[in-house]
């Protein structure tokens, strides 16, 4: 074996604290009603974690359509529209609401802004489920941006009369050039506190930044439709260094190695960690390996479950959390 790298693993990496809630509701869910469950979307962006899942029991849809009368209804981490609750309730549906406690944090500011009958923009990514769920929260039209030339743009009826707030996964230095855009054209705009950016977002960002100038390629462990892994990649691609994302160790073509020394590695917020091993060991199957777990911020950040799952008694009876 004449194949030798160093790695250096970015900390912290993997699942987020709303990530491990929504995974953990699910399960729970299953323990207290039994199988199937019902789950609308996938619960988090990761194959892995949904096929985990549907093995125990889960069954995940489209649709709120395609769950059975009285089929236990559990919405995903990004959060649903006030139109697809209502399809759930309208039935009489058992819901189990997963949406993670910051997303809840930004429907709430938005239709706290609409309310004071402020203009709402949304700084995100057309289609992503969050920012869908969020524009379907708030009461009124909400203007959804994705760039600074998006701001140029906009159009609204009283300039004086403006609010912003921003999809979970974008880090405060995704946001900061449109935020700063946005308060230019509209000098009394209002918006969060830089604390209320998601703190795994950033903290994953930051973990690659501080490894970025160190290594010759990047690997994100993450989902192609996961939002904050592909801008893990991103990261490392600004800065010219060769970045992929891959589902997991199956993904990784060794040819990208080809001439480097060091490899970073690190995984999205819904990514879960034996993923990570298996990419070691897979690389550990043709070279030998320098493992350097690079010190960074610990997360002990923890968010509780709905109060309907948290008495194994409520097995058979309808509930709403």
């Amino acid at each position: 074996m004449n194949l030798k790298y160093k790695v250096l693993l970015a900390q912290p990496r993997g699942f987020c604290a709303g990530v491990e809630r929504a995974i953990e509701i699910v399960e729970r869910a299953l323990e207290i009603h039994g199988a199937p469950i019902y789950v609308r979307h996938e619960i988090v962006h990761n194959k892995r974690v949904v096929e985990t899942l549907r093995k125990k029991g889960a069954i995940f849809v489209n649709e709120v359509s395609e769950i059975p009368d009285k089929g236990v209804t559990i919405f995903s981490a990004h959060g649903i529209s006030e139109v697809v609750e209502g399809q759930a309730i309208s039935r009489n549906l058992p819901i189990i609401d997963a949406t993670c406690p910051l997303v809840s944090k930004v429907h709430k500011e938005g239709q706290n802004h609409s309310k004071s009958k402020r203009s709402v923009v949304l700084i995100g990514h057309a289609g992503h489920p969050e920012v869908e769920g969020t524009m379907g929260r708030i009461s009124g039209k909400v203007h959804l941006v994705t760039n600074v030339e998006d701001v140029k743009n906009l159009v609204l009826p009283d300039e004086s009369q403006v609010a912003y707030v921003t999809q979970t996964t974008l880090s405060v230095d995704d946001t900061r050039d449109i935020i700063r855009v946005l308060k230019d054209r509209f000098p009394e705009i209002v918006g969060p506190d830089v604390r209320d950016i998601c703190y795994a977002t950033q903290n994953r960002q930051q973990a690659i930044r501080q490894i970025v100038d160190h290594i010759d390629v990047l690997l994100v462990v993450g989902a192609q439709n996961s939002s904050n892994s592909n801008r893990l990649k991103e990261i490392g691609a600004e800065k010219g260094v060769l970045s992929y994302l891959i589902d997991d160790a199956k993904g990784l073509d060794p040819s990208w190695l080809e001439g480097a020394k060091t490899i970073g590695i690190t995984a999205g917020a819904s990514a879960p960690e034996e993923l990570v091993a298996e990419l070691l060991e897979y690389l550990r199957s043709f070279a030998e390996i320098d493992l350097n777990l690079v010190s960074g911020v610990e997360e002990n950040i923890q968010f509780k479950l709905p109060t309907t799952l948290m008495n194994t008694e409520l097995k058979d009876k309808e509930f709403r959390a």
